[in-house]
């Protein structure tokens, strides 16, 4: 993974659904990048629907939303003449349910994340344009102008706005999932880790943050093993075997697994759950497009409208993520520090 973004909020999970579409996932990943089946919903239509194909993740849901001429006025030149909001999401692979992955029909782009980018996308009277990408290529994508703006899960950290500017939307929560049968819990303190071994996605916001634990404890004389996986099969693989004792991975992906392993063999639970930003400080998940983009306030203004208008709320409910609202959208928060402290 290359070093020049260590502070990222990987989407990671599986669910039945996800776990039919890998193969067909995995060979567009080749290329780093590929283009995403989309609802019809547009702008013109005064009507977005939300939760479509989910394969039971989501209650099926129509909401109307159209242009509000007021917000989509605030748009870069370029973007309003373009007639389309392109949105990157950074979920090949595999994807992560409830967040982003290949829908039930094994084509279309699901998840909490692509719905808001389209309802978005309707408040400011644009088309969605939906491109899947690997997380490393996603923010090659935004530098590059191949899209417009991220939503993927993307945490608001003070390293990424020397390159990025935000409008959140969701609390950053991450979670630990383990076996019900361990009983182990984590309280939010470090030391729980000690002696045990842990995965984490590469490259993620997660990872830097079980890493500063891992320093912590190494300074007390203590253990703590960090595996990585190269997908979700291979991580609740080592789960269930017992090669590691945790997975720790975004919330929303956690609690859906949980929920998914409920009636198997190897039920799991999520066995504690840390702020995206630290200690201190409540994470952020934000849209995210390039520094100086002019989008970012567009953006919130939309989400803000959404929030005032009960179309948030309603997105939330049925993706079950309702413990993770805000109740207003900021242009670039404090965000995850620049330092472990």
């Amino acid at each position: 993974m290359p070093n020049h973004f260590p502070r990222r909020s990987l989407l990671r999970g599986i669910t039945a659904a996800t776990a039919v579409a890998t193969l067909a996932t995995g060979l567009a990943a080749c290329g780093g990048d590929s283009d995403a089946a989309t609802t019809t919903d547009s702008a013109a239509s005064g009507s977005v629907t939300i939760g479509q194909v989910s394969n039971g993740a989501a209650k099926e849901t129509t909401l109307k939303v159209s242009e509000v001429k007021s917000i989509s006025a605030e748009l870069p030149d370029a973007v309003r003449k373009s007639g389309k909001l392109v949105i990157g999401s950074g979920t090949l692979p595999s994807g992560s349910a409830p967040l982003g992955y290949v829908g039930s029909d094994q084509k279309t782009l699901t998840g909490s994340e692509p719905d808001l980018a389209r309802l978005v996308a309707a408040v400011l009277g644009l088309k969605p344009e939906i491109k899947r990408f690997t997380w490393e290529n996603l923010f090659v994508g935004i530098d590059s102008g191949k899209v417009d703006v991220a939503f993927t899960n993307v945490t608001d950290t003070e390293e990424r706005k020397k390159k990025y500017e935000f409008a959140s939307y969701r609390q950053d929560n991450l979670g630990f999932e383990a076996l019900k049968s361990s009983n182990w819990k984590f309280d939010g303190d470090y030391a729980t880790l000690a002696g045990k071994t842990v995965s984490v996605g590469a490259g993620t916001n997660q990872e830097r943050i079980l890493i500063a634990w891992k320093k912590k404890l190494e300074s007390e004389g203590k253990k703590l093993t960090i595996k990585y996986f190269q997908d979700n099969n291979s991580t609740y693989l080592a789960l269930n075997s017992g090669k590691i004792d945790a997975y720790f991975a975004p919330n929303p992906s956690v609690a859906y697994h949980v929920t998914q392993t409920a009636a198997t063999n190897t039920p799991t639970v999520n066995a504690g759950t840390y702020s995206g930003a630290g200690a201190t400080l409540q994470g952020l998940i934000a849209a995210t497009a390039k520094k100086d983009s002019g989008l970012a306030k567009p953006l919130a203004d939309a989400v803000n409208y959404l929030i005032e208008n009960g179309q948030y709320t309603k997105w939330l409910a049925a993706w079950n993520l309702s413990n993770e609202a805000v109740t207003k959208s900021e242009v670039n928060p404090a965000g995850l520090p620049l330092t472990d402290s």
